[in-house]
């Protein structure tokens, strides 16, 4: 097959659909990933081959002139899509179509309109039979109807988008008729129409959703999921050598993950939550870029301060993790059954910390209540109450159950090849 994966320039979102686009790779699958020009070499870094499609004037650059370009609802998600772990009768039309109306404006033109034109052409050309795509990057959607492949959304969180999209669909089927509006599908049926083919949700929401969440973590719509079990990956790396011997001490890691470079924002210091936890008898790695070392003035005696770890080979020596609730390092941190403790800030970590927590697995501090004092009161429960590693281990043997990458790749070809 060939098989074309398309996502907008966002460094951890790629990380997430690098192991599917390997082992569709390693099966034999010729494999090519389409992005904005000044995002080839993240992709090409991967070791994947990378398309060159549209112009690098897109939704990241109006970020970085203003983080709350994207408008967040009160528990970091963007609005509408907060209304995902709401009450559905607390869901309301108005507040939905003008989510929609704002966020169609703001965000998903801004991400998807510099990449479409080019991205369709390319895949007239080149013809693939499956497009995977990031899921707020509908431009992959339209390519791929546009040429007749197949097309399924990955997942690198819980589906906020699916869940929204589902409440939207019931409301709008009770307003009047000439009252229906939809700025999401007349934004994206003005493509389908351009480009001769019926709009339908699968524009959307894909044919399939492809799920890296283990069971007890989801949030889902009506729709067709196909799960995968999530494979950390990211980036190049080496594991150093103090990682070789086991811990004398209970190992603690602090970690912000690779797109969260400080906690502006937050209520704490990195130095007052060290200060803190000075005391007690652990070993603590703050792994901290570079360009953020200077927020520390004093490195205690219990900690070791560096820029990068690897993940995948520090979380199987430690006790606790407490993390932002990136979806990689908490996924991670799941995969190797250590406790959590989780203190999200905006986006979709709010909601999976609570996930996370609701299943014992860890606890999460909501933004509002982050205090130096609050993190050393949870890590000395977490790391005192056995309940915690055992809820850790359940939540391993969910994700240890899934299917591989490998093994959807075969469900893949099927599903290719019924159509």
């Amino acid at each position: 097959m060939r098989v074309l994966f398309a996502t907008y320039p966002e460094k951890t979102h790629l990380l997430a659909m690098v192991p599917l686009a390997w082992a569709m790779r390693t099966a034999g699958h010729d494999v090519r990933v389409a992005g904005a020009p000044g995002f080839a070499g993240e992709i090409t870094q991967a070791g994947l081959t990378a398309v060159q499609v549209g112009s690098d004037r897109g939704l990241d650059r109006m970020l970085k002139l203003d983080q709350n370009w994207i408008v967040t609802g009160l528990d970091g998600l963007p609005v509408p899509y907060d209304t995902a772990d709401w009450r559905p009768e607390d869901v309301t039309w108005e507040y939905l179509l003008e989510g929609y109306r704002l966020q169609v404006a703001r965000w998903h033109r801004m991400s998807n309109v510099p990449l479409v034109a080019d991205l369709v052409e390319y895949a007239r050309s080149w013809q693939p039979d499956l497009v995977v795509w990031e899921p707020s990057t509908y431009a992959g959607a339209v390519a791929a109807e546009a040429c007749g492949a197949a097309h399924a959304r990955l997942l690198f969180s819980v589906d906020t988008l699916g869940v929204t999209r589902d409440h939207f669909l019931r409301l709008k089927a009770g307003q009047p008729v000439d009252e229906r509006e939809d700025p999401l599908a007349e934004w994206l049926g003005g493509y389908a129409e351009k480009y001769g083919f019926e709009y339908s949700e699968a524009l959307v929401t894909g044919q399939h959703t492809i799920n890296l969440m283990p069971p007890s973590l989801r949030l889902e719509a009506d729709l067709s999921y196909l799960p995968m079990r999530y494979v950390p990956y990211g980036g190049p790396a080496a594991v150093p050598d103090w990682l070789r011997e086991p811990p004398e001490r209970p190992r603690v890691a602090l970690t912000m993950g690779l797109s969260t470079a400080s906690w502006a924002g937050y209520a704490v210091r990195f130095q007052d939550v060290l200060d803190t936890l000075s005391d007690l008898d652990v070993e603590l790695v703050v792994t901290l870029p570079e360009d953020v070392h200077d927020q520390i003035d004093e490195i205690p005696d219990n900690t070791r301060l560096v820029s990068y770890v690897p993940l995948h080979a520090l979380a199987p020596t430690c006790s606790v993790i407490i993390h932002h609730a990136g979806f990689g390092t908490l996924a991670t941190t799941a995969l190797n059954g250590v406790p959590q403790l989780i203190v999200p800030w905006d986006g979709d970590g709010p909601a999976m910390a609570k996930r996370v927590a609701a299943q014992g697995a860890g606890t999460a501090v909501h933004p509002g209540q982050t205090s130096a004092e609050t993190i050393r009161d949870r890590l000395v429960a977490l790391l005192a109450e056995p309940r915690y590693r055992r809820a850790a281990d359940r939540l391993r043997e969910e994700m240890a159950a899934m299917p591989s990458p490998n093994d959807l790749v075969r469900q893949l070809e099927l599903t290719v090849g019924r159509r």
